[in-house]
């Protein structure tokens, strides 16, 4: 079997695996620094370091493992995707691109290179635990505080405890911020939407990354029993949550590349014979123009203000995330479609509309993404997948992405 093939094979098999590694028995979720996650590192120590890599964890739960074969400078490039996941998730949303770096390494075959490569498995970037994505890229590039560290989950435990109950030390959090003279990171990801399988590719270069507004708001009517009280004298703040939530989808459909989302409904006291008192919704905001996406997502929190106050119901919210649009590196973007024509595939570039690590990273040094085809255009879901030679076809370029870099730093 070539040998990419087979490279494709192994790194679908450690996806596979990596998947079982979950909190919820029968289906994968993964939230940061869980008790699975150090079966994950487990797994990739092992694989990193057969590839002949010095592997760590930093203060804030990356994994890393870096390829310093015949290096004597301290010039570094960054292969990276995350390890957490959502809840019920598929197999290859950023563990992929985890598991590919480390692929990467080994058809290097102990190659001496002029540079040192880390692949990095960042702890978190889905938001899941905490609500607040990005965690391990953000110490990446030394963006995380006290408010982050101080944020707590569901069962109250903070993002400082749950470093500690990790093993880890939030001291040591300044050391997993990179170098500024990094040579640059990449990042290999299914595309997570149809549009590659539309058009009979495999392979698309990244140039942006839309920009993302969260927040959470809050209905807040009278709760009161569902027998005695008059469809009229009744402040029911899931009635106003559903007239919004109908609201958000209409507007989002009338504005050019605006995407919104009410993603997870809380409903409280939660009885079926009691008329809800307060509904809690999480909004989600995308937009490649910031302007625009911060335009329209005050428009929409506008109109669940208007909302409630003709039905009888308070209403606040509070900004969880504001993400401006990242734009990748021009030159590194110019040495990937070099790669991917020496590959022998098509070029394509594309906007990519969901969050990546690379847009917190783009801003501290160059950054760059690839694509892989999604089949059905499936992901966030179990039956997530990808074909075999797609991935052999993102290990070839990523080996000619490798080459493209040698040659330019000789």
């Amino acid at each position: 079997m070539d040998r990419l093939l087979a490279a494709a094979h192994e790194a679908i098999a450690r996806c596979r695996s990596i998947a079982e590694c979950t909190e919820e028995p029968g289906f994968t979720t993964r939230s940061f620094l869980s008790e699975p996650m150090q079966q994950v590192h487990g797994l990739l120590a092992g694989w990193m370091q057969h590839a002949g890599m010095d592997v760590c964890t930093d203060g804030v739960g990356n994994i890393r493992g870096c390829y310093k074969k015949g290096v004597k400078s301290d010039r570094r490039l960054f292969i990276g995707s995350h390890l957490d996941t959502v809840p019920r998730a598929g197999a290859y949303d950023g563990v992929l691109g985890v598991v590919l770096g480390v692929s990467l390494i080994q058809l290097l075959d102990h190659r001496p290179l002029n540079f040192a490569i880390e692949v990095i498995g960042f702890s978190e970037e889905e938001g899941l635990r905490f609500g607040s994505p990005f965690i391990g890229s953000r110490a990446f590039v030394g963006a995380i505080d006290d408010e982050l560290l101080d944020r707590c989950d569901p069962k109250g435990i903070s993002v400082r405890n749950a470093i500690h109950e990790f093993g880890l030390d939030t001291s040591r959090i300044l050391e997993a911020r990179a170098q500024q003279n990094a040579l640059g990171y990449v990042e290999f990801h299914i595309e997570q939407g149809p549009v590659l399988e539309a058009l009979g590719h495999r392979l698309a270069i990244v140039e942006a990354i839309v920009g993302q507004g969260r927040f959470l708001t809050t209905f807040t009517g009278k709760a009161n029993h569902a027998g005695t009280t008059p469809m009229h004298l009744r402040h029911d703040a899931l009635v106003g949550a559903a007239e919004w939530i109908t609201a958000v989808e209409a507007r989002s459909r009338r504005v050019p590349g605006l995407v919104a989302t009410v993603g997870c409904v809380s409903v409280e006291p939660g009885a079926a014979n009691v008329i809800p008192g307060s509904v809690a919704a999480t909004l989600d905001v995308r937009h490649a123009e910031d302007s625009i996406r911060k335009a329209e997502a005050s428009a929409l929190l506008n109109d669940a203000e208007s909302i409630s106050t003709r039905r009888g119901l308070s209403f606040r919210w509070e900004a969880r995330l504001d993400q401006p649009a990242a734009a990748m590196d021009p030159s590194l973007m110019q040495v990937l479609e070099q790669a991917v024509i020496e590959a022998g595939e098509p070029v394509n570039r594309m906007v990519s509309g969901a969050g990546h690590d690379a847009m917190i990273i783009a801003g501290y040094m160059p950054s760059a993404m690839l694509f892989i085809r999604s089949p059905g255009g499936v992901s966030h879901h179990a039956s997530e997948t990808v074909l075999v030679d797609d991935v052999a076809a993102a290990l070839k370029v990523g080996l000619r992405f490798i080459e493209g870099i040698e040659a330019r730093h000789e």
